[in-house]
């Protein structure tokens, strides 16, 4: 499925330099959001270096990954690195 800019939003802003913590929810599996280029705004949005993304997966109850920015380019935030996977039950 394709990124909907909607759908990720900040859950807890930068606080000074450290990172902040964002949420997507969609039908993406982890793999599709760990792909180059996947959140095509994320730089507009206001994603750096080291933030953190919660992907909830809304066709799996409560599947939640766990995302590390690692590069963020113009216009563009890639690649995102996994940093965790729970199935929360």
């Amino acid at each position: 499925m394709a990124y909907v800019s909607a759908q990720l939003n900040v859950m807890v802003p930068h606080l000074g330099a450290g990172p902040a913590l964002w949420n997507y929810v969609g039908v993406d599996v982890h793999g599709d959001v760990d792909a180059a280029g996947f959140f095509t705004d994320g730089d507009a949005k206001g994603l750096r270096v080291n933030d953190v993304v919660m992907v909830q997966d809304s066709t799996t109850p409560f599947g939640v990954t766990l995302h590390a920015v690692t590069v963020v380019t113009a216009g563009d935030v890639s690649p995102y690195s996994s940093i965790g996977a729970a199935l929360l039950a």
